[in-house]
């Protein structure tokens, strides 16, 4: 075996980390390749080149496969003897049935011997890859039993890790649901690389003590190990080691079950801070327990309490005198028109529709039974204290909460740039709305997200007004639709530093999936809530704080930079964690469409909350709930909490992957210029003063800083094109180029920029044909521009820099008109009596901007107020709301947009405006 170095390179450092599935595979398919043409070189000079480069390829193997249990160690010995002893053409036949178990998959449905090398072994490799190619994927096949791997963390020498590996795979038994094989790792660091690159270890078991050290050098470590030291480590107890390991494992990976074997005082290590272990075993020898413990412990996330119940229903037979004539497809499998249904969508979907609430099933409205069971599943995997089903989207979602949270005349502090479900509900909820800025990308006709700095000044107004005990709640949107995340948990502690009962709804429609990644999840608004209350119950806190609040004291309190321009915190005596995120689960995880649930993380919620949040949830929810919807919440949320980790993984790489290509590409950066870090976050956010992710001799080593310092990063799998040097618009290029000639769908694009997202679906194949796709139409720039004529390269230029140069500035929110304030010292509007008065015809007229018109009023001295929203796509966000004073900068926005689609606005009448009259009265009206 060969001695693998701890010089850190890209790839035996794991500094590509992110891409390490992509690696993996790549490497193995390379090293076949190699192995094949050595065994055909005649060439001595050649030849040795390419046995050094094997060595090489499976140096690096050898360290990505320390962390599976397929290739084994025991595997990896018989490789480096085959190359050591130059039997090559043996070698290449043994890697070509391991990459063809890796392919296939088959060691997840049987034991893969490469020892083997009779036909009949690598016959049973080739029909279980042409079985996987008729499957589409290994996972449909339902009938197998699930696979996962256990990591056994101990200091054990080769000879003890067979014996325990050997003793557990004797414990498998062919009636267990679950097929499991073995990882063993001898160190702290070793346990933590495993539980990052190994999405298939779902179990831990920790045993005995054993070393901080990894023997090879880890830079993907460094930012979870910040503060740790093996010097530190060694003055601890074995229970402590241990403690501490499953809590950075938990931290890492919270689905991940884990389990200590101890030889020490049992009774007193269960009496410490054990809360990340299921449970504690004496005496490493009882594997029997040990095994079903493990397996009990993975069925208890497999379960799908309600999709399980559906299916027994489906099975069952019943008379159906209720509604639905298509319940057990009745209505359709006698029709002699309708047949065609059944044959598209099978009979399944139909035995399973239904009204019933009860043989087995449930009620959404007040669910007692596997609708319960499973939102309790939800909110254990998700990290919220409570968790709720919603079948008609996030839009329903958002109004929800804001009906039981927000009162009318509650004030809300709202990102203006937000989904227009959240306008409507603070019209519903009759909210005092007070917008804030998102600060603005002119470049690209796009918003960022709102600076803290912005939020804090805000509060501090209403707190000089006094009128901060108004105030009830904090909207904002995390991520944005272009991928700018918050840094969640520093605005929910400085906030609270100002007003300690502030509520805080986080819309994660988009990111739904970032509870699965260690990077994205402390971003998250329910990771935030749980941090943030066990920070502030603890003595360390205490002393932080007291520390702090002495020298705050001797600063003004009167002076707004005593309060913006240091780090705020609160009082651990007053302030209550009260945070809830919405999340289009359709739309980033697993779920028909429209499925979407609610996440509560509030200490107030059972005092507060309950009953106002059932009345609301009554209010918005259909009393026929689409089942299919529930059931598939129910799965999604099981295949999040079973293997979210590989597949938020496998769509983060596919997306690095595509940008990688993207930047280094010449032909592709002449037109398709992908925005960075720097493009999308101004430098004053950006403390890290990371530009970019990525750097093309380190690879993608940088995100991790970003998103553990940055007041906003940019959520890499959302990648937003700047298109303007083809001269074509955002709508355009999507409708005419993308779907209409390539057949590719994207959501959201501005006047030159359209935005691509990969998610847990994206394939590998996906991204080859994008690029494909891309550099075909550059390629059809390339020549429409050669073969131009000069007046027609003239229009060519011309569109560009109308793309590019001559873009309108984006417009703040201007005011609410004094009709709809309640106090001229804080901005606050009542949006709700200014969208009702427009009921009345008789309170609005239209003013055209086309002729002049509108212009003329506001010359005139006339404030010209909107009596609607006016939402133009893109961009897509109201540029007015109903109440909100018309300025000269929107007017212009307007003016110089070239889109075809604006809600609320009629061309050939104009804007919908208040007649002065109804300003002067709005009460009469």
């Amino acid at each position: 075996m060969q001695e693998t170095s701890q010089t850190e390179t890209p790839y035996t450092a794991l500094g590509f980390y992110h891409k390490i599935s992509q690696l993996r595979a790549d490497t193995w398919n390379a090293l076949k390749r190699d192995l094949g043409q050595l065994i055909r070189l005649t060439d001595e000079s050649r030849a040795r080149n390419l046995v050094k480069a094997i060595d090489v390829k499976l140096t690096r193997l050898e360290i990505i496969e320390d962390y599976h249990a397929f290739p084994s160690k025991e595997d990896f010995r018989h490789l480096w003897s085959l190359f050591d002893r130059e039997e090559y053409v043996l070698l290449e036949k043994v890697v070509k049935r391991l990459v063809r178990a890796l392919i296939s998959e088959s060691y997840r449905r049987r034991h893969v011997d490469l020892s083997e090398t009779d036909a009949d072994a690598e016959d049973l490799e080739t029909l279980d890859a042409l079985a996987q190619l008729r499957r589409g994927h290994p996972a449909s096949n339902s009938s197998a039993q699930p696979y996962f791997e256990l990591l056994i963390v101990d200091n054990l020498s080769t000879q003890e890790e067979e014996v325990v590996r050997e003793a557990f795979r004797n414990m498998r038994r062919p009636e267990d649901r679950f097929a499991y094989d073995v990882v063993t790792v001898r160190s702290f660091e070793d346990a933590l690389i495993a539980v990052l690159v190994n999405p298939n270890i779902q179990a831990c078991l920790i045993r005995y003590e054993f070393p901080y050290k990894s023997k090879y050098n880890l830079s993907a470590l460094r930012n979870y190990l910040e503060g740790l030291s093996e010097q530190a480590l060694e003055h601890q107890s074995e229970a402590e080691r241990s403690i501490l390991l499953s809590s950075m494992i938990h931290e890492l990976r919270p689905e991940i079950d884990q389990f200590l074997v101890t030889s020490g005082d049992v009774e007193a290590t269960a009496s410490r801070d054990i809360r990340h272990f299921n449970r504690i075993f004496y005496r490493e020898t009882d594997y029997i327990e040990q095994h079903h413990t493990i397996l009990r412990a993975i069925d208890s996330r497999y379960r799908t309490p309600f999709f399980d119940a559906l299916r027994e229903y489906s099975r069952k037979p019943t008379g159906v005198f209720h509604a639905m004539p298509i319940s057990r497809g009745k209505s359709i499998t006698r029709s002699h028109w309708a047949g065609h249904m059944i044959d598209f969508y099978g009979i399944n979907i139909f035995l399973a529709e239904t009204s019933a609430t009860s043989g087995g099933l449930d009620s959404l409205l007040q669910p007692y039974g596997p609708i319960k069971k499973a939102q309790e599943y939800a909110a254990r995997a998700f990290g919220a204290r409570q968790s709720f089903f919603v079948t008609n989207g996030t839009s329903t979602a958002n109004k929800i909460v804001l009906q039981a949270l927000v009162k009318p005349r509650d004030i809300v502090l709202i990102d203006r740039d937000c989904h227009k479900s959240h306008h409507y509900g603070m019209v519903l909820a009759g909210a005092h709305v007070s917008y804030l800025d998102s600060y603005p990308l002119h470049d690209y006709s796009m918003y960022g997200a709102v600076p803290l700095k912005e939020i804090k000044k805000t509060l501090l107004q209403y707190k000089r007004a006094g009128q901060l005990h108004k105030v009830k709640m904090l909207l904002l949107t995390n991520c944005t639709f272009d991928g700018v995340v918050y840094n969640v948990r520093r605005v929910m502690e400085e906030c609270l530093a100002i007003k300690p009962d502030l509520v805080f709804l986080w819309d994660e429609a988009w990111f739904a999936f970032a509870g699965f990644n260690p990077t994205y999840r402390p971003r998250t608004a329910m990771h935030a809530a749980r941090t943030l209350r066990d920070r502030y119950r603890s003595d360390a806190y205490r002393e932080e704080y007291a520390a702090w609040k002495a020298e705050f004291d001797q600063l003004d309190p009167d002076d707004d930079a005593t309060w913006l321009e240091q780090r705020l915190l609160p009082d651990p005596d007053s302030v209550r964690i009260r945070a809830y995120a919405t999340h289009s689960t359709h739309k980033t995880l697993t779920s028909l469409r429209q499925g979407s649930m609610i996440h509560v993380w509030d200490q107030d919620y059972r005092q507060k909350v309950e009953a106002p949040f059932h009345e609301a949830y009554m209010t918005h929810t259909s009393t026929s709930p689409n089942y299919q919807i529930i059931a598939s919440l129910d799965v999604g949320r099981m295949q999040a909490e079973m293997e979210g980790f590989e597949l938020v993984h496998a769509q983060v790489e596919a997306a690095l992957s595509l940008r990688e290509q993207l930047y280094t590409h010449p032909l592709l950066q002449k037109y398709f210029r992908v925005l960075i870090n720097k493009d999308m976050v101004p430098l004053e956010y950006r403390q890290s003063g990371v530009d970019t992710f990525y750097d093309p001799a380190t690879g993608w080593n940088k995100m991790e800083e970003a998103w553990a310092n940055d007041e906003f990063v940019v959520d890499p799998s959302r990648i937003t094109i700047a298109i303007g040097a083809t001269g074509i618009d955002g709508d355009t290029f999507k409708n005419e180029y993308l779907m209409n000639k390539y057949g590719i769908q994207i959501n959201k694009t501005s006047r030159n920029t359209v935005l691509f997202m990969t998610n847990i679906g994206t394939t590998r194949g996906s991204i080859a044909y994008l690029l494909d796709v891309l550099l075909k139409l550059a390629k059809e720039f390339e020549a429409r521009w050669e073969e131009s004529s000069r007046p027609e390269r003239r229009i060519i230029e011309n569109r560009v820099r109308s793309l590019t140069e001559e873009l309108p500035p984006l417009p703040d929110f201007s005011r609410f008109h004094d009709a709809f304030r309640q106090c001229s010292e804080t901005p606050q509007g009542d949006i709700r009596c200014a969208y009702f008065l427009a009921y009345d015809e008789e309170n609005t007229e239209y003013l055209r901007f086309d002729n002049g018109e509108l212009q003329a009023e506001m010359r005139a001295g006339r404030d010209v107020v909107s009596a609607s929203f006016v939402i133009p796509y893109p961009p897509g966000f109201p540029v007015l709301v109903p109440g909100q004073v018309v300025s000269e900068e929107i007017l212009y926005f307007l003016q110089a947009l070239d889109v075809t689609e604006i809600h609320g606005y009629r061309p050939e009448l104009g804007l919908l405006v208040f007649t002065e009259a109804a300003l002067a009265n709005p009460e009469a009206g």
